[in-house]
């Protein structure tokens, strides 16, 4: 059950409660439709009857109900980057994908989750807030309420989610910087390859940089503006410089040994759905990539 409390101040005097909950919890409608048809909000320990006012010094309390997913669990390693009663971050590996599909039934982040859930003794319905690719690694967001998807919604859609990737892309970028503003599209609906589409396609904005030039690839920090699928791989593989190890968007092979397409999303920043503060964490990246690294620093061509 998730708890949140608020004491009323004398400046909350004639002030209908609804109004005191969006101010200070920020729920959205959906969700303070729900919490008065589940009767989940208390002034004082008792039920409220509707949306009355309240005098200073009433304690307002609303209980959200547990809710819970049903995907099999399985012995799949979860990394914790961060936890808290609202959201759950974790670092992702290589070689799996994050929910359960058609194509992949089983064997999923989520299913690992729902085991990482057994383990630490907890309740709570698995609500991803962004995705990554099969094998892209790096770092996703739960949340664990209603409360905290609504405000991660909300700054899903203004692009406020602060997201940055590491990548090796093959060839040498001339340029530091760049953007790629190109349209994202899905030609045929029936396969999963998403192209640069001038008509049809959805606006689609990455900024990249170089941080390091080696003989045949190039280390670069990538920024998404909008966040389609296969953003980054469909827009490097359309200036000529394919993510390394994409087999989908390259079709040469890398001569090295990888877990999966050399993409890591490395930072990611938000605000808190119930503090208001800034967050930001960072993920190491995995030691295949850093290998990888390491062999293209000593003169790797491949």
């Amino acid at each position: 059950m998730n708890k949140f409390e608020y004491i009323l101040t004398e400046n909350d005097k004639d002030i209908p409660i609804k109004k005191i909950m969006r101010r200070e919890f920020g729920f959205s409608s959906r969700l303070m439709t729900k919490i008065k048809q589940n009767k989940s909000a208390y002034l004082n320990g008792e039920s409220l009857p509707g949306w009355v006012t309240g005098d200073a010094g009433d304690v307002l309390t609303v209980m959200l109900p547990e809710e819970t997913s049903d995907f099999e669990p399985e012995p799949i390693p979860i990394s914790p980057v961060y936890e808290d009663n609202d959201l759950l971050i974790i670092n992702k590996q290589p070689g799996f994908v994050v929910h359960p599909t058609k194509g992949h039934p089983a064997h999923t982040i989520a299913n690992g989750l729902m085991q990482y859930l057994i383990d630490t003794e907890q309740k709570f319905k698995i609500r991803f807030i962004n995705r990554l690719d099969m094998d892209t690694s790096g770092l996703l967001i739960i949340a664990k309420n209603s409360h905290a998807q609504d405000s991660f919604m909300k700054q899903m859609k203004a692009n406020t989610i602060r997201k940055k990737y590491i990548a090796v892309v093959k060839g040498i970028i001339p340029e530091n910087e760049g953007t790629i503003d190109l349209p994202i599209g899905r030609p045929d609906p029936d396969r999963v390859e998403r192209w640069v589409m001038t008509e049809g396609g959805y606006p689609s904005v990455t900024h990249y940089s170089v941080i390091e030039r080696f003989k045949n690839h190039t280390l670069v920090r990538l920024i998404l503006e909008t966040g389609r699928t296969h953003q980054i791989r469909v827009h490097m593989a359309s200036i000529g410089h394919p993510i390394l190890g994409d087999d989908v968007y390259s079709h040469a092979k890398s001569g090295y040994k990888l877990q999966g397409q050399t993409l890591h999303a490395g930072v990611l920043g938000f605000i808190h759905p119930s503090t208001g503060e800034y967050m930001e964490f960072k993920a190491p990246l995995p030691g295949y990539f850093e290998k990888l690294l390491k062999d293209l620093r000593n003169g790797g061509s491949n």
